[in-house]
């Protein structure tokens, strides 16, 4: 049974998503927040599966919600639901450490297929969606605190442990590349593919495949599309 949590200031919204999640048999509502504050809370209490996280609500929104949450280590996932594709907000939940987002007005079945993938460890976004979000607010990529340019991917402490093969694993994964197309391009098994991102993400500690594109451009081993 997937347990869920809905975060979202709109009650109607709530009722809706509620209604749809309780028709199924292998996910159950565990409580209803109506501000960032109220959601970490209740994260807190419940320890739900999943967080539907709302962006704009009152007090402390849901990017902030979210990036608590994830600090505390808790394994919870967010599934940011936003009411715009490829918007700030989207990107900005991304790198909170959600994992993935979708529209308001997706299909009921895209968004119980969505907190499924979330809850078994996936990523919702699709890698090519993720890489076009990522490019188009490729400005937002912090830089050092001395304002120096982030350091070569060969100078990052989160790639030390990688070989060389699992680098060019977080490389691909970082371009848009699927697993089908990692494991023909490469000349690979797709069981070892799934492998070595299994590793990449145990070793970089992301939490999935969202995070780990986020990775590669942070550390430079993907730049933004020209």
């Amino acid at each position: 049974m997937t347990t869920v949590l809905i975060a979202d200031d709109q009650p109607m919204q709530r009722f809706g998503f509620r209604m749809l999640l309780e028709s199924q048999d292998d996910m159950t509502v565990v409580g209803e927040a109506s501000n960032g504050t109220e959601a970490i809370r209740l994260v807190d209490r419940h320890r739900p599966d999943v967080v539907l996280m709302d962006v704009r609500m009152p007090g402390l929104d849901g990017i902030e919600a979210t990036r608590r949450v994830v600090a505390t280590g808790a394994r919870t996932r967010i599934l940011i639901v936003t009411t715009f594709d490829l918007d700030a907000y989207a990107y900005d939940g991304l790198r909170a450490g959600a994992s993935g987002f979708l529209v308001k007005d997706a299909e009921p079945e895209e968004l119980l297929a969505g907190i499924r993938a979330v809850a078994a460890g996936d990523a919702v976004v699709a890698p090519s969606l993720t890489r076009r979000l990522l490019d188009a607010y490729i400005h937002h990529l912090p830089q050092t605190t001395s304002g120096t340019p982030a350091p070569a991917p060969d100078e990052d402490p989160r790639l030390a442990a990688l070989t060389d093969r699992e680098r060019e694993i977080l490389t691909v994964v970082g371009k848009g590349w699927s697993n089908t197309e990692i494991a023909e391009r490469l000349h690979l098994a797709e069981s070892t593919v799934k492998t070595h991102v299994g590793r990449v993400l145990a070793k970089t500690g992301t939490r999935d495949r969202v995070q780990a594109v986020i990775l590669a451009y942070d550390t430079g081993l993907v730049t933004p599309a020209t």
